[in-house]
């Protein structure tokens, strides 16, 4: 500050510094110019670092806290949510809970009671209960909350913006908060019973634009019981006693065409049953319901995974592979998702395997992927290559992962795809192998476990060899063309229907406008009708000036002087109107005139090419008429004689219509 107070009271230095640095001066004649060059003083440069300074500290200052940007990012989605209910357009709701992810670091106890005393202008039960559920926290203001309590004995509200009440919307928003930062701080319990709460006030309400905000209410009220003790995959879990209100909310949700509700409680009963190994009631769940086809994605993506998995189980693998292929495809492409990428993934890998398929290499080379499928790369590696005793070994070693995974008890059905990929490779290799061999390179017990693996690969037709039970060897066949089957035909098949499908979800994943075409329809009656009109109104205006008898009488002398401008005016203006109304007929008929054009020019491309294929089918007739005629039996003269006839009397015919 000395080096400012110095340039400051210095009216030189000030008036060098106001200045450019590079001052031009003339001499006395004014034709030479010289440039002088004044270096900066200490009290100018001390000045600028001072205010430098300043400007730093402004700069570090002036971006919000992490705390009141939270609080104003969730006041804003009050608006949003008020928009959403005033237009009754649930996009708006879909933003609120996109916000979610952003605020959830800075979501902390003072942060929901700041937002709760803002919101609310009066203590009401719906306050309370929020500011209860989050009251044990240290970070708790309790001060605030005490004088918020006194504002409706005083008549008045500290800070409050309005005195109407929230939404329900709002309300239930808040609610999503208070869970979400439940589930972070692990109050499981204290969760669990707020969430309990809340689904039993929502079946209460009966509002459409509550259907998203009431599907992640539930998402949370199952996650809260997931982790209560006892934990799944005990038969007394927690997650049990559930069931019976999730049913309840999915039959309410079918009667009130809640399609997001729907389909987050059918996901949510998929993977209650499934994590308690209930496969059969998962798959009578499946066939009594039906998922709602306009879902959110991410919810077609979950049942999808839990579809797979309950088909895998069942020994349907064709089935649960489609399923899987569609759950990886619609999976989120965020890192923050990639959990469910990998799970699913991770099935589908396996599913492959029991398949008979070798999943591509391209897949475990993913950044996502390659560390979370390193063990299903020696899987894949083990199963393809038909050694068995490296599956067991790398089985016994990653049974953690796997069961972790609930990949286990499918990998343990791979022993026999392992089995039956080592006899393909031998069969490949060897024309003739003996039963001993194969026993020793498969790790088998005996040769008569061989040779029956071997009699049930080849009836299966895995290989294509057949087996000497005298000789105790086996001979493989010789290899036909692949391309000579239906698999080459059937692999593009499974393309094609692919391409097919996905096109057939981006159409139906497209927003059209509502009743546009009826808008349409009626802005063009609407054209219609005044062209009508402004037709009869220039026929009745050409009969009143023109036709009318005693016009030129009738009109008075005084008025002689202006009639010329007047009926100027009124043509030119009859001109423009007219102008105006038969343009776009006109273009109109240009464009039906052009597809008029267009037409005739394909069907003159059409006759030319019936004509070509006419005389092309007329000249092979001929060829093999007369090819009859020449080497075919002849055993009647006349008939060959006729056909010769007739056949002369077409191609004459045939010339001259050409």
């Amino acid at each position: 500050m000395s080096g400012a107070n110095k340039g400051g009271n210095n009216p030189k230095s000030n008036r060098k510094g106001g200045n450019q640095s590079n001052n031009r001066s003339k001499d006395k004649d004014g034709d030479d110019e010289m440039t002088v060059v004044v270096p900066p003083s200490k009290s100018e440069s001390a000045s600028k670092g001072d205010s430098k300074t300043q400007e730093a500290g402004a700069d570090a200052e002036s971006p919000e806290q992490p705390r009141e940007k939270a609080i104003n990012e969730i006041k804003a989605n009050f608006a949003l949510l008020e928009r959403a209910v005033s237009q009754f357009d649930a996009r708006f709701s879909l933003r609120v809970l996109r916000t979610i992810p952003a605020v959830r670091p800075q979501l902390t106890a003072d942060v929901i009671a700041t937002v709760v005393v803002d919101a609310y202008a009066t203590p009401t039960p719906t306050a309370l209960s929020l500011l209860r559920a989050v009251s044990n926290d240290p970070e708790f203001p309790t001060q605030l909350v005490q004088q918020w309590s006194q504002s409706k004995e005083q008549g008045h509200k500290t800070g409050a913006a309005g005195g109407k009440e929230p939404l329900p919307e709002i309300d239930v928003y808040l609610s999503i908060l208070v869970q979400v930062y439940l589930f972070d701080h692990k109050l499981i319990d204290a969760g669990a019973q707020f969430s309990s709460a809340l689904v039993a006030h929502l079946r209460t309400i009966n509002r459409r634009t509550l259907d998203s905000l009431s599907a992640r209410v539930y998402l949370y009220y199952s996650l809260f019981y997931e982790h209560t003790a006892p934990l799944p995959p005990s038969p007394n879990a927690a997650v049990v006693s559930i069931r019976k209100p999730l049913l309840d909310a999915l039959r309410t949700a079918t009667l009130r065409k809640d399609q997001d509700t729907q389909a987050a409680v059918t996901t949510l009963l998929l993977r209650n049953y499934l994590s308690t190994s209930h496969v059969t009631q998962a798959d009578l769940l499946i066939s009594h319901t039906k998922f709602p086809p306009a879902a959110a994605n991410n919810q077609i993506a979950r049942y999808l995974y839990y579809l797979g998995r309950i088909r895998a189980i069942q020994l349907r693998y064709t089935e649960a592979h489609d399923h899987l292929i569609g759950a990886t495809r619609k999976s989120p492409s965020s890192y923050k998702a990639s959990g469910f990428y990998q799970a699913s993934t991770k099935l589908l890998i396996v599913v492959e395997l029991l398949m008979g398929d070798i999943p591509d290499r391209a897949i475990f080379r993913q950044p996502s992927l390659e560390k979370a499928l390193q063990p299903y790369l020696q899987l894949v590696q083990a199963v393809s290559a038909g050694d068995v005793l490296g599956f067991q070994n790398l089985v016994e070693r990653c049974t953690a992962a796997f069961r972790r995974d609930a990949t286990y008890t499918l990998i343990l059905r791979l022993r026999q795809n392992v089995i039956r990929t080592g006899i393909r490779l031998m069969s490949l290799s060897y024309a003739r192998i003996s039963l001993r061999d194969i026993c020793l390179r498969l790790g088998l017990d005996s040769e008569e476990s061989a040779e029956y693996i071997v009699a049930k690969a080849i009836r299966d037709g895995v290989i294509e060899a057949s087996l000497d039970h005298e000789q105790g060897y086996m001979k493989s066949k010789e290899l036909g063309d692949v391309y000579a089957t239906r698999e080459p035909g059937d692999a593009f098949h499974d393309r094609i229907r692919a391409c097919l499908s996905l096109h057939d979800e981006s159409v139906k994943a497209m927003r059209f406008p509502m009743n546009q075409h009826r808008l349409e329809l009626k802005n063009a009656q609407e054209a219609r009708e005044r062209e009508r009109e402004l037709a009869k109104e220039i026929v009745d205006g050409d009969m009143d000036d023109d036709d009318a008898p005693g016009a030129s009488i009738s009109r008075p002398t005084s008025a002689a002087a202006t009639t010329p401008t007047n009926t100027t005016t009124t043509s030119a203006s009859t001109r423009i109107t007219l102008e105006t109304t038969l343009e776009p007929a006109f273009a109109e008929l240009a464009d039906g005139l052009a597809d008029l054009e267009a037409n005739l020019a394909h069907l003159h491309l059409l006759h030319t090419s019936l004509s070509r294929f006419s005389d092309s089918f007329a000249s092979f007739l001929y060829g093999l008429t007369m090819n009859a005629f020449v080497h075919g039996p002849a055993r009647d003269p006349e008939a060959q004689e006729r056909v010769a006839s007739s056949t002369e009397q077409g191609c004459f015919c045939r010339q001259q219509q050409k």
